[in-house]
């Protein structure tokens, strides 16, 4: 069992920047993929971003691409996700996600364990 917490979400302008955090307890093993997932009000799941717990080439969103950075810390069991640029449309509960397979999704559904999410509003 995973357990996933999801920390850093708030009010920003647009243009401004956010530090999305997850930690990750429990059996998290290096063969796991990671991710962020986003759900704005009445639309489906999003892929954000992925990368394997120990790979080093994380893939994104082609609407976040350039603007997000997802990154991890192996040791203290940290995935991080810094957002830059926002714009009002990346509004949304944003989730931290792992799946038992390392290898890239970008299909929501593909992920077993999930965080409660954190809120990003990018006002205009």
């Amino acid at each position: 069992q995973v357990q996933l917490v999801e920390s850093g979400g708030g009010l920003v302008q647009a243009g401004g920047s956010l530090r999305l955090s997850c930690t990750v307890s429990g059996r998290a093993f290096s063969t796991y993929g990671l991710g962020w997932v986003r759900q704005a009000p009445g639309k489906e799941r999003e892929f954000v971003a992925h990368d394997g717990w120990n790979g080093g080439y994380p893939n994104y969103a082609h609407s976040v691409k350039c603007r997000f950075t997802f990154s991890k810390d192996n040791v203290k069991k940290m995935v991080y996700l810094e957002m830059s640029s926002l714009k009002p449309e990346d509004t949304a509960v944003y989730y931290c996600a792992v799946r038992a397979d390392y290898r890239p999704t970008e299909y929501s559904h593909d992920y077993h364990y999930w965080g409660q999410g954190t809120q990003v509003t990018v006002s205009s």
